[in-house]
C-alpha cells in the first residue's frame, strides 16, 4: 500500500517472528509503524530501538489517531478490545499472510514450505542468493545468524523474494510462488486441518499455486506440473551422499544435473543435509553455479533456536532448539548424539499447545525418551484454553525413562545450577526462550 503522510501502519501482535519482519519491512519503506503485543521481549525491544512505538496493554485509547491499515496475526484473540475498536473504524484490516501475499505478488518469489525445516531452509536460500550477489529480500521465521535479523532487505521491487510459507491457518495459500520447496509433511496443526489427509491436500493446493518448479523431498505425496524430487534415494533428481559428519560439520555430495558438487556444511544432522539440498536446487533455478552455492553454504551460520550451540567447552555443552513436534525432537536428539557421541543428554522440554500434546502424546513420549534425562515444563498454552487431562504430568507418565520430572519455570535455573549437566538442551516453541541467555551465562561460569 502507498504511504500516507501522518498515518501509521498498525500491527496487532507485532512481537511475533513473522509480524516483526513485516514491521521492519514497512519501516524500511518509510512508513510510521506501531503496534501492540501481550508481553515485552528482546525482539520488541529491538523494534522499539528501531523507532517503533509498542505498548503491552489492551487499551484502545493508546491506538494512533490516524492509521493507514492494520495487520494482525491469528494468535491475537478475536475479543481483544483494540481489535473491536479498529473494526469499528472501518480501516483496511488484513492477516499477516495476506500482507505477505501482497508483497510476493510484486516479486519473483521462492516460497519454502514444510511442517519442519522451513525456517532453516529459508535462511539457507536467502544466504546463498545474497552471498552470490543476487538482490534479495527475505522473510525468515527466525533470526538468521548471517544477517542478525528475520528480515533481509533488497533494493526494491526488482529483488528476488524468499518467503517462509507457513501452513498454519492455511496462510501459505496467500502467496504467489514462482519456485517452491516442500521438505516435510508430518501431521501437525490438526486443530486447523482435522486430519493428515486434509493437511496433505493443503500442501498440494500450495504446490499448485507455483508457476515454476516445485522442489519436493522424496516420499511426499505432492503432485504439480514441474516437480523436482530430492533426497538420499537413487531415483531422486538430486541425490545427497553423506561422506563424513563430525564435530558439527557435515561433508556431503549433491548428485544432479549430470555432475557431482562437494559441499561442506557447518551443521550436523541428515535433516540439515536435506535442507541444504533443497536450498541448492532453489538457487539453481535463478542461475547460480553449483560451486558458488557450495561455497555459500560453507559460510552458513544457522538460525537462532535451531540446533543453536550456545556453549561448547571441554566440560559442558548447551544447545537451544525450537523443536516442538515429535519428529523435530527426534531429528534434533539424533543429530546431537551424532555430533557429541558419548555425552549424557539432559533435555528440558516445554510442550507447546494442549491440542498438539493431546494429538501426539504417544509420539512425544517416544521421542523424548531418546534423551538420558528429561525435565518437563508446564504446557505453553499460546492461543488455547486447557484441555482436561492433558498436562505435562500425563505426558511424563508415558515417557519410558527413569530420570524424569516436571519442573516449574521458577525452579528451572536453580535445578540446572545444582545438577550441572554435561550436555543440556532447552527445547520448545513457547517462552522457554527467555531462559536461553540466563542459562548460557550460568553455564559459562562452571
Amino acid at each position: 500500500m502507498n504511504k500516507r503522510e501522518g498515518h501509521t501502519v498498525y500491527l496487532l501482535g507485532i512481537g511475533g517472528i513473522g509480524m516483526s519482519a513485516l514491521a521492519r519491512y514497512y519501516r524500511s519503506l518509510g512508513h510510521t509503524v506501531a503496534g501492540y503485543d501481550r508481553t515485552p521481549s528482546p525482539l520488541t525491544r529491538q523494534l522499539e530501538n528501531e523507532g517503533m512505538a509498542i505498548h503491552y496493554e489492551d487499551r484502545p485509547e493508546l491506538l494512533p489517531a490516524l492509521i493507514e491499515f492494520v495487520v494482525y496475526t491469528p494468535a491475537v484473540p478475536s475479543d481483544l478490545k483494540e481489535f473491536e475498536v479498529l473494526r469499528q473504524r472501518n480501516l483496511p484490516i488484513m492477516k499477516r499472510s495476506e500482507a505477505l501475499g501482497r508483497i510476493s505478488e510484486r516479486h519473483f518469489t521462492i516460497a519454502v514450505a514444510g511442517t519442519h525445516g522451513k525456517t532453516t531452509t529459508t535462511a539457507m536460500v536467502a544466504h546463498i542468493l545474497h552471498t552470490c550477489g543476487k538482490d534479495t529480500t527475505a522473510f525468515i521465521g527466525g533470526i538468521a545468524n548471517n544477517f542478525g535479523s528475520n528480515l533481509l532487505l533488497g533494493k526494491g521491487e526488482g529483488s528476488l523474494l524468499v518467503a517462509e510459507a507457513d501452513e498454519f491457518d492455511r496462510s501459505f495459500l496467500r502467496l504467489h510462488p514462482n519456485v517452491s520447496i516442500v521438505n516435510s509433511i508430518d501431521a501437525d496443526h490438526l486443530d486447523i486441518y482435522g486430519d493428515r489427509q486434509h493437511l496433505v491436500k493443503g500442501f498440494n493446493d500450495f504446490a499448485q499455486l507455483t508457476d515454476g518448479k516445485v522442489i519436493v523431498k522424496e516420499g511426499l505425496a505432492i503432485e504439480a506440473n514441474q516437480v523436482v524430487r530430492f533426497g538420499f534415494g537413487p531415483s531422486c533428481d538430486y541425490r545427497a551422499e553423506v561422506v563424513k559428519s563430525a564435530k558439527g560439520i557435515t561433508d556431503f555430495i549433491i548428485v544432479g544435473e549430470g555432475h557431482r558438487t562437494e559441499v561442506r556444511l557447518p551443521m550436523a544432522g541428515d535433516h540439515n543435509v536435506m535442507n541444504a539440498t533443497a536450498a541448492f536446487i532453489a538457487a539453481r533455478q535463478v542461475g547460480i553455479a553449483p560451486d558458488d552455492i557450495a561455497l555459500a553454504l560453507a559460510s552458513f551460520k544457522g538460525v537462532k533456536r535451531r540446533f543453536d550451540v550456545r556453549v561448547n567447552n571441554e566440560k559442558h555443552c548447551y544447545i537451544d532448539d525450537y523443536a516442538h513436534h515429535p519428529e523435530e525432537i527426534r531429528s534434533c536428539l539424533n543429530a546431537v548424539r551424532a555430533a557429541f557421541p558419548g555425552k549424557r543428554i539432559t533435555l528440558v522440554f516445554q510442550p507447546h499447545l494442549f491440542s498438539r500434546t493431546r494429538d501426539f502424546m504417544d509420539e512425544f513420549a517416544t521421542a523424548l525418551a531418546l534423551a538420558d534425562e528429561l525435565i518437563l515444563l508446564d504446557i505453553y498454552p499460546a492461543r488455547e484454553l486447557p484441555i482436561e487431562g492433558i498436562t505435562s504430568e500425563a505426558l511424563l507418565n508415558k515417557v519410558q525413562m527413569q530420570n524424569k520430572r516436571v519442573c516449574t519455570k521458577s525452579e528451572l535455573v536453580g535445578m540446572i545450577e545444582s545438577e550441572k549437566p554435561e550436555l543440556l538442551i532447552t527445547m520448545g516453541a513457547g517462552d522457554i526462550d527467555r531462559f536461553v541467555e540466563p542459562l548460557e551465562k550460568l553455564i559459562k561460569t562452571w
